[in-house]
């Protein structure tokens, strides 16, 4: 099996498995419960914690644990919009966003925020010029993706924060989660981070949101005392400790990591280039996780298809669209025929060149299968 479908759900590492197996066997506590079942418990969750934090770089009391990155962007969007609808209604976000923004927003302006989408560059990157041009007083929250799902196209958040930052009473939130653990992230000038870790090799059911500790917000979910005051539920233990361990198996190789997965990308474009129908969606500016491509004159569910045919697998657009054409992908270029295409191949650092090297072999022949029957 070849699987190149990283962005919509890494495989657990085994060590993270077997982090959150001891954990169910050892810790049976509610770490709220008093007892010391409960205390014991407790101690461990405040070590993961704070191990988390100190990966991370920032305080152990702005880390909320969610059930994945979805919770977090609908907690972050909805809790600011609520909490802060006093100080202005306004929203800026763009169309590379994740769907749990994109229809977070929709929901929001159904109920009387204003939604703007900011235009994107011919490199993907947000024009900051009309961000400018958009953010007022009365903006109370700008959403942009640290790394789209789909292009891989890393945004330049420091410029961002800093027209941001002219508006005191606006917030930066950061969806962070294809960016965690494959390059660098400053959290100094963001007010509001999220990420999944079964996208780093954790396990399904757990996420991130990073709120600065000066910030209120309105909560999501609502019920009795839990890790924080912001998100009630029993404290899920062996998902929050297994999450330490992935953050550890990955934060410290981030350099090298992205430099062996770079030679990975170059090879897999070098090859498609190749080909007079295939167009790379990607640019400059995507990190070498991530290769959007279309390919003109075949269905990408007839090709995904193919593929799956040969145990490889890879992707249409993100997982969670439900859209028929990649709306990022139509942001970039304004191309139906191109939107509508687009297929993603997510790398990992566990992808092996041989991997590679069969992959650009079956493509080739998927390729001419398929177009000779057109």
């Amino acid at each position: 099996m070849i699987y190149f479908d990283n962005s919509a759900t890494t495989m657990v590492d085994e060590r993270v498995l077997e982090t959150y197996n001891k954990v169910c066997k050892n810790y049976p506590g509610n770490s709220n419960s008093l007892h010391k079942l409960g205390i014991k418990s407790k101690e461990l969750e405040d070590y993961a914690t704070e191990c988390i934090a100190k990966y991370l770089g920032v305080k152990k009391n702005e880390i909320l644990y969610t059930s994945g990155a979805t919770e977090s962007n609908n907690t972050v969007l909805k809790g600011v919009a609520f909490r802060y609808k006093t100080r202005g209604n306004h929203i800026i976000t763009s169309y590379l966003e994740h769907s749990s923004v994109i229809e977070t927003c929709k929901y929001l302006e159904k109920n009387g925020f204003i939604i703007d989408y900011v235009n994107i560059n011919e490199d993907g990157t947000v024009d900051l010029e009309h961000l400018k041009s958009l953010i007022t007083d009365k903006t109370i929250l700008v959403s942009i993706a640290l790394v789209d799902s789909e292009l891989g196209i890393r945004q330049d958040i420091g410029g961002i924060s800093r027209i941001v930052r002219n508006y005191p009473k606006c917030f930066l939130h950061v969806d962070i989660t294809q960016g965690l653990g494959k390059t660098d992230i400053s959290f100094d000038n963001i007010d509001f981070a999220s990420a999944s870790m079964h996208k780093i090799f954790g396990m399904k059911g757990i996420g991130l949101l990073i709120k600065k500790e000066n910030i209120e917000i309105d909560n999501l979910i609502h019920g009795g005392k839990s890790t924080t005051s912001y998100r009630s539920g029993t404290p899920a233990l062996p998902l929050i400790v297994s999450s330490m361990k992935a953050i550890e198996l990955v934060i410290p190789n981030i350099k090298k990591n992205y430099e062996y997965v770079e030679k990975l990308n170059k090879r897999i474009i070098s090859a498609l280039e190749k080909y007079d129908n295939v167009h790379i969606n990607s640019t400059d500016k995507s990190i070498p996780y991530i290769i959007n491509f279309s390919i003109k004159g075949i269905k990408p569910e007839t090709f995904i298809h193919a593929l799956d045919e040969e145990d490889i697998y890879i992707s249409t657009k993100s997982a969670c669209s439900s859209s028929d054409i990649s709306n990022a992908v139509y942001s970039l270029y304004h191309d139906l025929d191109i939107a509508k295409h687009s297929l993603r191949i997510s790398l990992s650092y566990k992808n092996t060149i041989e991997e590679v090297e069969e992959f650009i072999k079956v493509f080739d022949k998927v390729y001419n299968k398929l177009m000779f029957k057109n």
